[in-house]
Order: C-alpha cells, then structure tokens, then sequence
C-alpha cells in the first residue's frame, strides 16, 4: 500500500492535549474532532490539511493522556500516515487499532521538512521523499499489524475474521 501526501512537521512531546485539546472531548463525532486537530500547536492543520497527508515529529509524538480521540482525529482530518522518531506506547497502539499507520525512523525525520513530498510503502516500511529524492528504511510491521491496518482498524478486522461463526 502506497501512500503519498504533503508533509506537516512538529517537534517533541506532541502530547494528546494538542492534537485534541481536552474542550473537544465531549464530541464523538470523528469529523466534527477533525475540524479541531491539531488547533492548540498549528491552527492551519485542521484547514489545510488534505486527504493523504503525513505528519511527520521527532521523539514521543502522542505522549500524555490515554484517549483514542487523538488518533482518530488525525485520521478523520485526512491523514495517511505519521512518521516519528518515537511513539507514545499507548498512542502506537491506539493509532494501529483504527487503523491509522504509524512509522519510527529517525534518519527520515532528521532529512525531512515542512512541506516535502512524500510517498510511504507500508508494507516495506520504505519512505521515499519525493521533494529531496532521498529514501528512508522504516521499521516495518509484523503482518497481524499490517491486518489491522488494511482492515481499517481491530474492529473491521476481527469482525471479518471473526464475526458470524
């Protein structure tokens, strides 16, 4: 699965309370969290974002608060993957269980900048910068994640393996 989108770059600690800043929680509404993703850090995400973006951070992207609510506003406002240094435990799992992609490669984050062109190979983990012709090797999935993904997320998977026996 080829991914290919415009990067938005963010540095450290991009914790849950700026991807969706806490006054927003009361919403379920994956649409109506988009229109705010992101606001507290960068208030042009949420407006320029396009469908296939990528985000792109250094160290510990989703740290802070627990709540799925995060990951599924940045996929709802369009975006196809996100590449960091490192991850926020819960938030890699959260991310992966709706299916959204989630990449750790330091060497593409430290080439990478705002506004770059990219295309991302899921299944190789290979992150192709389309603006400085430089490729990257990410740490790839094991197939059961690359499932979960392809399926949209835990529920559609274990639904279509799963459900009606």
């Amino acid at each position: 699965m080829n991914l290919t989108g415009k990067v938005w770059k963010y540095g450290d600690n991009v914790d849950t309370d700026v991807i969706i800043p806490a006054r927003y929680l009361n919403m379920s509404i994956p649409t109506e969290l988009a229109k705010h993703c992101m606001e507290d850090i960068d208030d042009t995400f949420a407006q320029g974002v396009e469908y296939g973006d990528i985000i792109v951070a250094q160290d510990n992207f989703g740290c802070g608060s627990s709540r799925e609510h995060a990951p599924i506003a940045i996929k709802a406002a369009g975006v196809s993957v996100i590449i960091a240094n490192t991850f926020a435990r819960i938030f890699y799992r959260n991310s992966i269980n709706i299916g959204l992609p989630i990449l750790e490669c330091k060497e593409a984050v430290s080439d990478i900048k705002n506004g770059d062109k990219l295309e991302v190979d899921i299944e190789t983990g290979i992150i192709r910068n389309l603006t400085n012709n430089k490729s990257y090797q990410a740490n790839g999935f094991p197939k059961f994640m690359k499932d979960i993904i392809e399926a949209g997320g835990l529920v559609n998977y274990a639904r279509d393996n799963w459900g009606n026996e």
